[in-house]
């Protein structure tokens, strides 16, 4: 009978010290893969168990500390009892009994079973665990603090400091990365991605890298009579156009439409004897490096929405709205007056058609790639800088993981290309070498 007993009480010791050890194991890796940002927004909104898990791990080394000594010291406790209790009932070969049978518990029961569980709703997990980790870290603090102090001392020769949790990413980085993420496992949607990943880049780009080009300015020439620059303004889907007088790159001001509209009203209809060049508004010139996160705030602060992009010689080399920057965040913006110019045509077999002109940025966002922007703004302008030359109609490149070919060009511009991704249409990166010099 008080076998029996004895048994049925290292039982119980047994069990109760695997139950520590699951709750150690599974709290550790609860509060390490909780999310932050939500544990702060439980806490903002009132939630005293987010508040207590934040707390904690804002002492993450003595949250860890204490979760370690806790679970060592409860596992190698039942390790050591059960160790003795089969040696009294087994002799020797009870030593091989208590480690084989203890290494399956611990491993399925503390360690496997409470980790996996607490990986696949950490946030739940750790709020539920709150209050409890708490206690054991108020309780084995004074111990973890010690060995803390230990291991900062073992450490410092080697120039590792606790503490310091300087992340290689910037803040707008990890949250690129995480929204990313999401939308790899469905919680956000492509749209939605987009939006914040241009959110994101304000600060990245330069207005030069979303302006109009000068080639594809729409201005009007000063010298016209005022007849024509009506039928031009009525006739233009824009509502502010640039005015130059003597050469195209002698901008004298900015007509607003609504402004002409008025004065031909008052001059009765009569177009004849307008002064366009007195209606024009103060032309507002900005570096073409200025950033977009800059530039939005200057729109908003001047309360205009039009300016002309000059380079550092004061040479004008584009224009950009507020639009053009709005646009970069929520995507292309179309109204009722808007050309509509398509410059991305897929075809059936996997490939697309680019215009030369089409920003590197507009064709990721439309076709979900990742072409690099750094070194280059168009399409065009990627495939000269990897090909270090202006290449021949049917000349191929592969790099990026694409193949372009070069369908049309005009004189020294490349006007339309073929993009295929490597992985479709059967061809294989084998066939042709990647590289930005691998021509065929």
């Amino acid at each position: 009978m008080e076998t029996h007993i004895d048994l049925w009480f290292a039982a119980s010791i047994v069990a109760i010290s695997l139950l520590l050890s699951a709750f150690f194991a599974g709290a550790e890796t609860a509060f390490t893969a909780a999310s932050r940002a939500r544990m702060h927004a439980l806490e903002q909104a009132g939630d005293p168990r987010a508040a207590i898990v934040n707390r904690i791990l804002a002492i993450r080394e003595r949250f860890i500390g204490a979760m370690l000594i806790g679970y060592n010291i409860v596992a190698i406790g039942a390790s050591a009892f059960t160790t003795s209790v089969l040696t009294a009932l087994f002799g020797k070969s009870g030593v091989i009994y208590a480690t084989v049978g203890m290494s399956v518990l611990v491993i399925v029961f503390a360690e496997v079973l409470p980790k996996t569980l607490a990986i696949s709703k950490p946030d739940k997990t750790a709020l539920l665990t709150a209050r409890p980790v708490a206690f054991a870290v108020a309780l084995m603090g004074p111990l973890a603090l010690a060995i803390e102090q230990v291991v900062r001392v073992m450490l410092k020769p080697f120039g590792v400091t606790i503490g310091e949790h300087q992340s290689i990413l910037t803040a707008a980085e990890e949250l690129r990365g995480q929204v990313a993420l999401m939308h790899r496992e469905g919680g956000v949607a492509k749209a939605e991605r987009d939006m914040l990943g241009g959110l994101l880049d304000l600060s990245d780009l330069s207005v030069s890298d979303v302006m109009v080009h000068r080639t594809k300015m729409r201005a009007i020439d000063a010298g016209q009579p005022s007849e024509d620059i009506v039928r031009a303004v009525l006739s233009s889907p824009y509502t502010r156009m640039p005015l130059w007088r003597g050469t195209p790159e002698n901008i004298v001001g900015v007509l607003h439409a609504k402004d002409l509209l008025r004065a031909l009203d008052a001059a009765g209809g009569d177009a004849s004897g307008l002064k366009v060049e007195a209606l024009a508004l103060e032309t507002w010139f900005v570096p073409g490096t200025t950033s977009l996160r800059a530039q939005l705030k200057a729109f908003l602060t001047k309360k205009t929405h039009f300016a002309l992009v000059v380079d550092e010689y004061g040479e004008v080399m584009g224009l950009v709205t507020l639009e053009d920057i709005l646009e970069e965040i929520v995507g292309d913006i179309a109204d009722e007056h808007d050309v509509t110019v398509s410059g991305v045509r897929p075809q059936g077999d996997g490939s697309v058609n680019v215009d030369g002109g089409v920003p590197i940025r507009d064709l990721n966002r439309a076709m979900d790639w990742n072409l690099p922007d750094e070194e280059a703004t168009t399409i065009a302008g990627l495939v000269i800088h990897e090909a270090r030359t202006i290449p021949d109609q049917g000349t191929a490149f592969n790099f990026h993981g694409f193949r372009f070919q070069v369908l049309r060009k005009a004189k020294n511009r490349i006007t339309t290309l073929r993009i295929t991704p490597l992985t479709s249409a059967g061809i294989q990166a084998a066939a042709l070498p990647d590289g930005p010099r691998d021509a065929v």
